[in-house]
């Protein structure tokens, strides 16, 4: 595995999420650059993705497209390549990251998050021949565009539906990372779920930053204080769609004694979190690590995918984590979930996309 750039220091809300984070470095490599645009896209055996905001190691969004990208390495042979962002990086910055791994021979290479979506956009017109993922954007495309994007309010719904069930006071909470469409995608889902659930109940929301701060999605201790005070508000369930952020509120969130609910990555089975697992109640999850993977294989089979490929409930693209047995054994809360999943795909249920 090549790592090409490394993250800039993030401060990280407890030793272990910080020794998480430290544990998942890999192996630099100076790879030849290819000498063409055109000469870039001929070789299909090795394959990138350019992390988004939090890096490797945030036990969520990141690590959801690493894993995608293992499972190439491991069962297709590809080597795989990695760049990470930096702090407060511009536009230019993204442009000659992904430049670079298009120019090493990588196919495709995958930009994890929306936020690539203008550098992608510049990048693949000169590379004609290299196939470009998008995660969680649709606003590019182009031939050689892949547009990878989830349903995440359908899975919302339902952990609105399980907090609503679970919380004991009637109020559950809501953090997002940055307030931009994609989230409030996320805490338009829960809200809809925990109110036709329960009308009675209340949920707080929370932003860490308003864009043009992405900041938000890699503050930790901010995800923690912000956790906190809707703990002090009175919230026994809070849902977090935060990235590296997310963790300080799973944190804070375990350590009160209430349940937190997981994002993009089943949170209850991430190593970084082992401490506060048993009350991970349940993850809202986003098959990032298929997606990855089957626009791999697509390159690798000589066709490869392109446009809009959608991932929702119907194809358990996006769903709801029950790997804590404390869930599985309440028997209400997942009869509940099921029945709202059911109705989804059966489209009894409209889910909202905005607040």
């Amino acid at each position: 595995m090549r790592r090409i750039t490394r993250i800039a220091t993030v401060g990280i809300a407890s030793a272990a999420l910080a020794l998480s984070a430290t544990a998942c470095g890999g192996k630099k490599s100076s790879d030849s650059t290819a000498s063409s645009s055109e000469s870039a896209g001929s070789s299909s055996k090795s394959a990138a993705i350019a992390y988004d905001i939090g890096g490797r190691g945030d036990q969520s969004f990141n690590d959801a497209a690493f894993a995608g990208l293992e499972k190439a390495e491991k069962d297709l042979k590809v080597k795989g390549a990695e760049a990470e962002p930096t702090e407060g990086e511009s536009e230019a910055d993204k442009v000659q990251r992904l430049t670079e791994l298009a120019r090493k021979g990588n196919n495709p290479v995958i930009g994890v998050g929306f936020a690539y979506a203008p550098a992608i956009k510049k990048v693949a017109e000169k590379f004609p021949k290299t196939t470009f993922g998008l995660i969680d954007d649709t606003s590019v495309t182009a031939p050689n565009i892949a547009n990878l994007v989830f349903n995440e309010e359908q899975g919302s719904y339902l952990a609105g539906v399980a907090a609503a069930k679970a919380s004991k006071t009637g109020t559950v909470g809501f953090i997002g990372g940055v307030e931009v469409p994609l989230i409030k995608k996320f805490e338009a889902g829960f809200t809809q779920g925990v109110k036709d659930t329960n009308p009675n109940a209340k949920v707080l929301s929370a932003y860490l930053t308003q864009p043009p701060d992405f900041s938000g999605f890699a503050k930790p201790d901010l995800g923690k204080a912000t956790a906190k005070g809707q703990l002090d508000g009175g919230a026994d369930v809070i849902y977090s769609a935060a990235g590296l952020a997310g963790s300080g509120a799973i944190e804070a969130t375990a350590n009160a004694g209430k349940w937190a609910i997981g994002v993009d990555s089943d949170q209850y089975n991430q190593a970084g979190l082992s401490k506060y697992k048993d009350k991970i109640l349940t993850s809202v999850t986003k098959d990032v690590p298929d997606a990855v993977y089957n626009l791999i294989k697509s390159v690798e089979d000589g066709k490869p995918q392109t446009g809009e490929i959608r991932y929702g409930l119907d194809k358990n693209g996006v769903g709801l984590a029950d790997s804590n047995p404390a869930y599985k054994q309440m028997a209400e809360i997942t009869a509940a979930v099921e029945k709202a999943k059911a109705d989804i795909i059966a489209k009894k249920i409209t889910v909202k996309t905005a607040p």
